[in-house]
C-alpha cells in the first residue's frame, strides 16, 4: 500500500460536516440535533428535482407496466446501495461518502467520486436554473415561442426577461438559502418543496380524471412499442433516467451526521423513497394518462396551452409557478453537498468549511456565479448532461456503493449485499454503454437530417 493512500484513508475521518458536538463554536444557538420529520423532507427534496418532469415521457416510452416496475425497482435498488454506504460507513467511522470510498480504495478514488459528484450536482443545478428561466421568463423550442409567465402577466419588459429574472432570484431567494451552514436548516423550505410536488401531482390528476370521465382521453399504452432496433436500443436510455430521478446519496452522510439519533437513518431513508417513489408512480400514471402519446421528454411542456377543462389558463399558470418555486427550494439542498464535495476535494486538510467563514463566503460566490452564468449563457446543454446523468449519476448512485461491498474492507458485506451489488454494476454498465451509444446515435442522425 503507498503512503499516498495511507495518507489519505486518514484524511475521511476527519469530517467535513459541522458535527453536532465538536470542539468549535455551534453554528446555530439552540441546535440539538435534527428531527425525523426535517430529515425525511431534506432527503425527500433532494430526490424530488427536475427528474420528475422527464419520468412521464419515460413511462411513456417504456409502456405503463414496465414504466412503474422500473420505477419500483430504481427506489429498491437505491436503499439497498445508500444501506451499504451507510453500514460501511459506521465500520470505518467515516462521516462522508468520499470517507468511505477512501477507506475501501484509497484517495484516487475518493477523488473520482467527488468529481462525480461536482460534475452531477452543477449539472443539475444549471439546469434547475434554466427550467426556472424557462418558467418566468420563456423560451424558444423548434422555432416556437413559449412565453413565461411573468411575461404573460406584465408583458414585455426589460425586468421580463431572463438575465434580470435570474439575477432577482439569486439575490433574493438562492443567496439566503444557500447561506446555512446545517442541512437541517432547510428542513421547511424542503417542506414546502415537497408540497409544491404534490400540488403539480394533484392538478395533473385531477385534469386526467375530468377528462377521462368525459371520455376525452383514453387509457395509455401498457406495454412498449417496439419497432426497429433504434426504438429497442432507446428502452435503455431510460434507465439512466430513473436512476438520476433517486439520486440523493451526496446528501445522505449530511443528513445522518446532524440527526438526534443516528438510529433512525434506514427509517428515513426508506420512508423518504416511499414517499418519492409514489409521488413519481402519480405523476408518471396521470402524465402520460392525460397526454399519451404527445407527453413531452420535459412534461412540463405540456402545460403550455389549453388542456382542455375550465380554467386552464389559470392551471397552467399553477403549474409552471409552483414547480418553477419547487425547482428554487430544491437548489439550495443539492447546493449544500456540491459546496461541501468542492472543499473536501480542494481542501482535503482543511479544517471544516462551516468553520471558515471567509472561505465558506468565496466558495459559495465562486459556485453560484459559474451557475448563473452557465444558465444565462449556455442555454443548449441538455445533450451534454444525457451524457453526464449516464455517467457521473449512475457511478454516484450504483457503481461506487456496489464496488464498497464487494471490496468488504471490514468483513460485514453478506451474500445478499454480493448479489445485489453485482446486479448493480451490471445494470449500470448495461444502461450506461447502451444510453450513451443511443444519445451519440441521435446527435449524428440529427446532424444528417439537417445537413440533408
Amino acid at each position: 500500500m503507498s503512503s499516498n493512500d495511507i495518507k489519505y484513508r486518514r484524511i475521511p475521518r476527519i469530517s467535513h460536516l459541522p458535527q453536532k458536538h465538536d470542539d468549535y463554536e455551534p453554528l446555530e444557538l439552540g441546535f440539538n440535533g435534527a428531527s425525523f420529520s426535517g430529515a425525511v423532507f431534506n432527503l425527500s427534496t433532494t430526490i424530488v428535482g427536475a427528474g420528475i418532469m422527464a419520468l412521464p415521457s419515460t413511462v411513456k416510452q417504456l409502456g405503463l407496466i414496465p414504466g412503474i416496475i422500473m420505477i419500483l425497482m430504481g427506489a429498491a435498488l437505491t436503499e439497498t446501495s445508500i444501506d451499504m454506504i451507510l453500514r460501511f460507513g459506521r465500520a470505518s467511522k467515516t462521516a462522508t461518502y468520499s470517507g468511505v470510498v477512501a477507506d475501501s480504495f484509497g484517495g484516487f478514488w475518493r477523488t473520482l467520486l467527488q468529481i462525480c459528484i461536482v460534475i452531477n450536482n452543477l449539472g443539475m443545478l444549471i439546469v434547475y436554473m434554466i427550467i426556472i428561466g424557462d418558467v418566468l421568463s420563456g423560451t424558444w423550442s423548434d422555432g416556437v415561442r413559449h412565453s413565461g409567465v411573468m411575461e404573460e402577466w406584465f408583458d414585455q419588459h426589460w425586468w421580463t426577461t431572463r438575465c434580470p429574472l435570474l439575477l432577482f432570484t439569486t439575490v433574493f431567494v438562492f443567496a439566503p438559502l444557500i447561506s446555512f451552514k446545517h442541512v437541517d436548516s432547510l428542513r421547511y423550505t424542503s417542506a414546502l418543496a415537497v408540497g409544491l410536488a404534490i400540488v403539480f401531482v394533484a392538478i395533473t390528476a385531477g385534469v386526467a380524471v375530468v377528462k377521462l370521465t368525459e371520455g376525452t382521453i383514453g387509457m395509455p399504452r401498457l406495454m412498449p412499442e417496439v419497432v426497429d432496433q433504434t426504438s429497442f436500443w432507446k428502452l435503455f436510455t431510460t434507465v439512466p433516467i430513473i436512476v438520476t430521478a433517486y439520486i440523493c446519496h451526496h446528501n445522505v452522510h449530511p443528513i445522518e451526521n446532524e440527526l438526534k439519533d443516528h438510529t433512525h437513518m434506514k427509517s428515513i431513508v426508506r420512508t423518504s423513497l416511499t414517499l418519492c417513489s409514489s409521488v413519481y408512480i402519480a405523476t408518471s400514471f396521470f402524465g402520460v394518462l392525460l397526454f399519451g402519446d404527445t407527453t413531452l421528454d420535459d412534461v412540463l411542456a405540456n402545460f403550455d396551452g389549453d388542456l382542455g377543462v375550465p380554467y386552464s389558463s389559470l392551471l397552467d399558470d399553477v403549474v409552471r409557478v409552483s414547480y418553477g418555486v419547487h425547482l428554487m427550494l430544491v437548489f439550495p439542498i443539492v447546493f449544500f453537498s456540491l459546496r461541501l464535495n468542492l472543499d473536501e476535494l480542494l481542501f482535503p486538510f482543511a479544517t471544516p468549511i462551516a468553520y471558515d467563514n471567509r472561505r465558506f463566503f468565496l466558495m459559495t460566490s465562486a459556485l453560484m456565479g459559474f451557475i448563473f452564468l452557465g444558465a444565462n449563457f449556455v442555454p443548449n446543454i441538455w445533450d451534454a448532461f444525457q451524457f453526464t446523468g449516464a455517467t457521473a449519476a449512475i457511478a454516484v448512485g450504483f457503481i461506487f456503493p456496489a464496488a464498497i461491498a464487494l471490496r468488504d474492507m471490514h468483513g460485514i458485506a453478506t451474500k445478499n449485499d454480493r448479489r445485489a451489488s453485482w446486479v448493480l454494476i451490471l445494470l449500470a454498465v448495461s444502461s450506461s454503454t447502451a444510453a450513451i451509444c443511443s444519445d451519440i446515435y441521435s446527435i449524428f442522425t440529427s446532424d444528417t437530417g439537417i445537413k440533408s
